[in-house]
C-alpha cells in the first residue's frame, strides 16, 4: 500500500462534518475550546459550522452470503468464530441487542459460558459479542478450544443459537441480564475514559447525546418479546465461520456450520 493510498483515504473520509471533540473530567469547557481551535487554526478545519453527519435509517437487516476462512496455524489452541449479519448502530432494537448478548454469552452466567465451559470444560474461552456500524453489523461467537474439542464447540454453540432463536428467553433471564447491563453502564460512569467515549459517539453517531437514565429506561422497557423477536430475526441467517489452527482444508469448517 502506498503513501498515496493512505493519504487520498484521509483526505476522502477525514473531514471537518465528520468529525467531534469529546472530553472529560476537570475541565474548563471553554479553555478546551481554545485549545482546539489553537491547534487546528491555519487547517481549514475550522472554516463554517459543519455538523457531523445525521444517524442512518435503520431497517431490516442486510442479507449476507455465509461463507468460511481458514488460517492455516499448527497450534494447540483453535480460535474460532461464527456469524451472521445483525443490525446497525442506529436502530432502536440495540437496547433489545444488548440483553440478548448478556443472556447468550456476555458473562460468566450466559448460556454459552455455562454449556460450553462449566458444564463440559471443552473450551478456554467462550463468549458472543455484537458490532453494530453505520449501515450494517455482526453478531458472532467466539470460543478458544483445543483441536480436538473443536466440533463438540460448534455443535453446541449451534444448540444455544438455535435455542434462543426458536424460544427466545424467559423472564428471569431477562430481569437478571437487564440488571447486568445496567450494572456495566453505571460502573463505567467511574471512568472519565469511558464517559469521554460515550459522549463523543453519541454526538457522531447519534447526533445527540441521552441521559443515563434516559438510557437505563430504555434497557428496562425491553421486553422478552423484544429479544425473542430480535433473536428468531438475526439468527435466522446462515452461520459464516472463521478459524486459526490445525486444520487439513477449509471444507471442515464448511462441514462444522452445514
Amino acid at each position: 500500500m502506498s503513501r498515496r493510498v493512505v493519504h487520498g483515504y484521509y483526505k476522502r473520509r477525514y473531514l471537518p462534518q465528520d468529525m467531534v471533540f469529546a472530553a472529560a473530567g476537570n475541565l474548563d469547557h471553554a479553555t478546551v475550546v481554545r485549545q482546539i481551535k489553537k491547534a487546528l487554526a491555519g487547517s481549514g478545519w475550522l472554516e463554517g459550522d459543519a455538523r457531523p453527519s445525521g444517524p442512518r435509517p435503520s431497517g431490516l437487516i442486510k442479507p449476507g452470503k455465509p461463507g468460511a476462512r481458514l488460517i492455516k496455524r499448527d497450534s494447540e489452541q483453535v480460535n474460532v468464530v461464527l456469524g451472521v449479519p445483525s443490525i446497525n448502530q442506529s436502530d432502536d432494537r440495540r437496547y433489545a441487542m444488548n440483553v440478548l448478548n448478556a443472556v447468550l454469552g456476555g458473562g460468566m452466567s450466559s448460556r454459552l459460558f455455562q454449556e460450553v465451559r462449566e458444564k463440559r470444560g471443552l473450551a478456554y474461552s467462550v463468549y458472543s459479542y455484537n458490532q453494530s456500524f453505520a449501515d450494517a453489523g455482526a453478531f458472532g461467537v467466539y470460543a478458544g478450544c483445543p483441536p480436538k474439542r473443536f466440533d463438540d464447540v460448534i455443535e453446541i454453540c449451534r444448540q444455544q443459537l438455535d435455542q434462543i432463536k426458536a424460544n427466545g428467553v424467559t423472564q428471569d433471564e431477562l430481569d437478571r441480564n437487564k440488571g447486568q447491563v445496567r450494572g456495566g453502564m453505571v460502573l463505567s460512569l467511574e471512568d472519565s475514559g469511558s464517559r469521554m467515549s460515550r459522549i463523543g459517539r453519541a454526538e457522531l453517531v447519534y447526533g445527540e447525546i441521552k441521559s443515563v437514565d434516559e438510557l437505563l429506561r430504555r434497557i428496562d422497557a425491553v421486553t422478552v418479546k423484544d429479544v425473542a423477536d430480535l433473536a428468531a430475526q438475526v439468527l435466522d441467517a446462515p452461520l459464516s465461520i472463521a478459524a486459526v489452527g490445525p486444520f487439513d482444508s477449509v471444507d471442515q469448517l464448511r462441514r462444522a456450520v452445514s
